[in-house]
């Protein structure tokens, strides 16, 4: 009886962040002097990207969320930044679809507050102000991403 009671739980659906990192920033100001000496009304472009890959065979997922901000002002170049923040996730017992959906929706959920937090402190340590990226829905991202919007 013991013996079944621990292979039912070895089967219920398990998911927990085990650790989050910071694995790429790239930080590029070749105009600083320039830009610093105008009205700060930027144009700015944003690309966001999520992508995953399995750690192991107990259920450990590595998820990155890659951000790719560039500012112009007053049509100079001002910042080109690229954050990867990545995390590591345990995830077990979810069937392929549902498994699919905690990769791209639920972990970049979590994530987010750190990518946020990380291009802001960039910013403002290059002289710039915060960039305060809007909260993202994920879900719908992922929904959309596969056909799944109404």
């Amino acid at each position: 009886m013991s013996k079944k009671n621990n292979d039912e739980k070895n089967n219920e659906p398990h998911f927990s962040m085990q650790k989050i990192y910071l694995k790429k920033s790239i930080f590029e100001s070749p105009n600083s002097a320039s830009v610093f000496g105008t009205d700060w009304k930027p144009e700015t472009t944003l690309d966001l990207n999520i992508s995953h890959n399995v750690i192991d065979d107990n259920g450990r997922y590595e998820v990155t969320v890659t951000v790719e901000v560039t500012a112009k002002n007053q049509e100079i170049a001002a910042f080109n930044l690229i954050v990867d923040q990545a995390a590591m996730f345990l995830i077990s017992g979810f069937p392929e679809d549902r498994l699919n959906e905690a990769l791209n929706s639920a972990c970049p959920s979590i994530m987010f507050p750190y990518l946020r937090e990380t291009v802001d402190h960039t910013l403002l340590k290059a002289g710039y102000p915060p960039l305060m990226l809007a909260p993202i829905n994920f879900d719908a991202m992922y929904k959309e991403k596969k056909g799944l919007a109404h």
